[in-house]
């Protein structure tokens, strides 16, 4: 455990990096680990705050850098099994009842998306830990399809770990500008939902499109 040897400095007011600031100042290197594996199991939490304000404080003393990516990495991977054990826990079957149930869906758009990430699910594991949004989510189909537990963990602290050397490094050099990572990372965040908002108001056009077809063949 890191023994914490100054305080943050101009450390924020309040909101998540006060909250971080105070784990970090508390606790070292754990607290910037908790604080991430709360961030994966609360997407709220943004990490594009977490980890640079964690670099910024490897820059200023309070951590070491190599404490600043193993917690953070570590708590990454902790966050993302819980997820991963909930999505097992839920199972497939309940997965499939629950589909059966809404509008718009058939049963087949699900076994596809199954037979895809049985093909492609090492790199959406991979790929998904540096995807913000996705950072979360990709832990439950994972363990939805009971992906094998070591080979999870492999791809979620190598993805995890990519990602957090990015933020953190960009903090650490950053210093007293680290908050300029949220406001960049905070851009491509907005642009995934707005293109995962365009694909589902996409494929719920295409599903009305093709029951109206089907309602006026029927009327013929």
């Amino acid at each position: 455990m890191d023994f914490v040897q100054s305080s943050l400095p101009q450390e924020p007011a309040g909101g998540v990096a006060g909250w971080a600031a105070d784990l970090v100042d508390a606790m070292g290197g754990p607290g910037a680990g908790l604080a991430i594996a709360l961030e994966n199991l609360f997407p709220p939490l943004p990490s594009e705050v977490i980890l640079p304000l964690t670099g910024f404080a490897a820059g200023r003393g309070v951590i070491s850098l190599a404490s600043a990516l193993l917690w953070t990495t570590l708590g990454s991977v902790v966050g993302a099994v819980a997820l991963y054990w909930l999505g097992m826990l839920f199972g497939r079957d309940r997965m499939h009842a629950i589909w059966a149930r809404l509008p718009l869906v058939k049963a087949s758009d699900l076994e596809r998306t199954e037979r895809w990430f049985a093909r492609h699910g090492t790199k959406a594991v991979l790929l998904g830990r540096m995807v913000p949004i996705f950072r979360s989510l990709i832990s439950v189909p994972a363990g939805v399809e009971r992906m094998r537990v070591p080979l999870f963990v492999f791809l979620t602290a190598v993805g995890s770990l990519l990602w957090n050397t990015v933020l953190v490094m960009a903090g650490y050099w950053l210093g007293d500008r680290w908050d300029l990572v949220e406001t960049y990372v905070g851009v491509l965040s907005k642009a995934v939902l707005a293109l995962v908002l365009a694909a589902v108001a996409g494929y719920v056009w295409l599903r009305l499109g093709v029951r109206e077809r089907g309602r006026h063949r029927g009327a013929s």
